[in-house]
């Protein structure tokens, strides 16, 4: 029996082609204007744990800025990077450059399934503040009336088995009562290892995956 259901973003409820060319370049364009004190202090914290990492961001001295330009350019899912996005997005949300976006059968599926009575929650990269914006912006209106939780990268890394453990406790569900649906295997093999049911998200523009045997959908209609 399902209770739960845990939907990534990327590629899942919304085009990649939104978070890679309008989210992203939006955050890069802007970054310059929310680098406040608060920021730079998570940044250097995350700065100083690259280097005794042995990588390699540019110099701390050349500003904190190529740095976040840097964390940009991997996709890195950094918590301090997350957050600055967010708080960017914000902004742009606020002044109606920015709206959320979503695939047309995505709140069809999540009115059928709150109907159901369901307990449907996010579980992104991007910081909750940047999950809730995307779905209360969206053509379809605000569909954040249908979600109980989010989940971000505060909550671990989605390619580990602990981050599902910690969710489904957050759920008050057994794993097997909850379905993860992503387009990234690996994420699903985290899941699935925790005990979740997982669904592959099969959507235009996704990346192909490694041989599997997965459950996949191009839609939620089929969920």
């Amino acid at each position: 029996m399902t209770k739960g259901i845990l939907l990534d973003i990327e590629g899942t409820t919304t085009p990649i082609t939104f978070v890679y060319d309008v989210l992203f370049p939006f955050a890069r364009q802007h970054a310059v204007e929310h680098l406040g004190d608060e920021e730079q202090l998570a940044l250097k914290a995350e700065y100083d744990a690259d280097l005794a990492a042995s990588q390699t961001p540019p110099a701390w001295a050349s500003g904190a800025l190529n740095y976040v330009y840097w964390l940009m350019d991997q996709d890195r899912k950094s918590t301090a990077l997350k957050s600055l996005q967010g708080k960017i997005w914000q902004e742009g949300y606020r002044r109606g450059d920015l709206h959320g976006a979503v695939f047309p059968d995505v709140p069809v599926a999540l009115e059928r399934w709150h109907a159901a009575g369901l307990d449907i929650r996010i579980y992104s990269s991007g910081s909750i503040l940047a999950q809730k914006l995307l779905f209360s912006t969206t053509p379809f209106g605000d569909l954040t009336r249908f979600m109980k939780g989010y989940f971000d990268t505060t909550t671990g890394p989605k390619a580990e088995p602990s981050s599902y453990e910690k969710i489904a406790t957050a759920f008050s569900l057994p794993p097997a009562e909850i379905v993860f649906v992503s387009d990234v295997t690996r994420e699903l093999d985290a899941a699935a290892a925790a005990g979740l049911q997982v669904v592959l998200s099969i959507r235009a523009g996704n990346p192909p995956q490694p041989p599997n045997s997965y459950r996949s959908i191009a839609s939620f209609a089929a969920l």
